[in-house]
């Protein structure tokens, strides 16, 4: 019986500008995913039925569960009727904006094309995995730094990582993300700055001085509405960071550090009243 283990990390948002509502509902936005090192592990075993079991009791694992939405697409794109037990161990918080569950998903998709043998087009993939959500085919491609637009799905490479030391908190609230995009400040007449060109001479000339322009238009409104995030923010903004911004919609809050030593001394000061992650420099998903 086959039976196997995957990493699921989840990632941040390096500025997240949202430029436009579609007719459909949807926003298109820019945004630059940079993967952290907070992870879920998921567990596949071949089954005659498609089941999932997690750790997380608040996280359902019925129909509704990305994983199992991910295998029964593949299960009917294939045209098979084979199974998969999953247990997932859930780390990564839900609701923060980090994107655990589309990685979960896109690792369920990558998984079970090698549990069940099949060979899928890439970009039968990619089609599968938008139709789950928008940030999953993030995971299912990428590596490292890349570029989104469109709303997260059109992505491209851009063969980085990040030169410094992530402290990533979960300030233990939750935002929803329909209300966010309800009640964000919208500005979508302003020029847009051009994300592809700004991290790169972020990442590879340490330019410093085009931080600001990684702006994250959920910031504002969630900072208003949910203290504990402000408070997050303002205590990391006061322990000597290059920088600090919500990822995502929310709500975790995430900062930049230059010195490891910094980065694991303020990690180890808010771990008492929150969940937190150290993703180290130069870091990339397997």
């Amino acid at each position: 019986m086959k039976h196997f283990s995957v990493k699921a990390c989840a990632k941040i948002n390096l500025g997240l500008l949202i430029t436009s509502r579609r007719d459909d509902g949807y926003h298109t936005l820019e945004t630059i995913f940079a993967p952290i090192g907070w992870h879920d592990t998921l567990e596949f075993t071949e089954s005659e039925r498609i089941g999932m079991e997690c750790t997380n009791l608040d996280l359902p694992v019925d129909e509704t569960n990305l994983c199992i939405r991910a295998a029964r697409a593949l299960q009917e794109y294939a045209g098979i009727s084979r199974g998969v037990s999953i247990r997932l161990d859930k780390r990564v918080p839900f609701g923060a904006g980090l994107g655990g569950g589309s990685s979960d998903a896109a690792a369920t998709l990558n998984a079970l094309c090698r549990l069940w043998e099949i060979d899928v087009p890439s970009a039968v993939l990619h089609r599968l995995a938008v139709k789950l959500g928008a940030d999953v085919p993030y995971f299912l491609e990428m590596k490292g730094l890349a570029y989104a637009s469109g709303i997260g799905e059109e992505l491209e490479d851009l063969s980085l990582a990040l030169p410094w030391h992530v402290v990533t908190v979960f300030p233990e609230v939750q935002v929803p993300t329909a209300w966010a995009y309800k009640n964000f400040h919208r500005r979508f007449d302003r020029p847009v700055p051009d994300l592809k060109v700004l991290v790169r001479r972020l990442c590879l000339e340490r330019d410093l001085s085009v931080l600001d322009a990684f702006e994250n238009d959920f910031a504002s409104v969630v900072f208003e509405h949910y203290p504990v995030v402000r408070e997050v923010r303002d205590t990391l903004a006061a322990s000597g960071v290059l920088f600090v911004s919500l990822s995502g919609s929310g709500s975790a809050v995430y900062a930049l550090f230059e010195s490891q030593a910094l980065a694991e001394e303020t990690a180890e000061a808010m771990a008492g009243r929150f969940r937190v992650n150290v993703t180290p420099a130069g870091f990339r998903m397997e």
